[in-house]
């Protein structure tokens, strides 16, 4: 008996027959648009040519105001019960939209503290695996001093960076080519 052959790599996409392709019930909505502090995150998939890209799929996972997690990993008691996960396909345009909550500071497991943050992931077409980046809010006086944001090249960090906008908080997400979002090894 010889060693079992390697199963060959697929891609994560097209995402058939979105929005009923991989839905999550509660969509791009973890919180009601009426909860203070609700903003709408939203931006444009766009892949290496800076074309957008309509049939891939955003997810965002993120802490609740205080800075925490209803997660086994969070060891810190009174989970405030706070899901935090929201999923949304692109549309024709590339476009994608979270209404969400802005989260809290959070500890690290070295005793740091990371700045308010969004991580989110990016499923796409030709993408052999999901990518991973954060979104950081601007002017947070907290960005200075967190140990992922600060260990970006200086010239990179504002591909991590939202903008703040009438709409709420645009954050763009460029997959390869000038501008490419930076991206972290999970």
């Amino acid at each position: 008996m010889g060693v079992p052959a390697t199963t060959p790599s697929q891609t994560v996409g097209p995402f058939y027959a979105l929005p009923d392709g991989i839905l999550w019930d509660d969509g791009p909505e973890l919180v009601p648009a009426d909860r203070d502090g609700a903003f709408v995150l939203h931006g444009v998939l766009r892949d290496g040519s800076g074309d957008p890209v309509p049939d891939g799929v955003i997810e965002i996972w993120q802490a609740d105001e205080q800075g925490r997690f209803d997660h086994p990993d969070d060891p810190r008691p009174d989970s405030s019960g706070w899901q935090g996960f929201g999923r949304c396909p692109t549309d024709t345009e590339g476009r994608f939209w979270f209404r969400t909550v802005k989260p809290g500071a959070l500890p690290t497991p070295g005793g740091e503290i990371e700045a308010p943050h969004i991580d989110v992931t990016v499923l796409a077409r030709g993408m052999l695996n999901r990518v991973v980046t954060r979104v950081y809010f601007p002017g947070e006086a907290a960005n200075d001093a967190d140990p992922v944001l600060t260990a970006v090249p200086t010239e990179r960090r504002d591909t991590l960076l939202g903008v703040t906008d009438e709409e709420g908080l645009r954050f763009d997400v460029r997959l390869q080519g000038d501008g490419e979002t930076v991206f972290f090894a999970v």
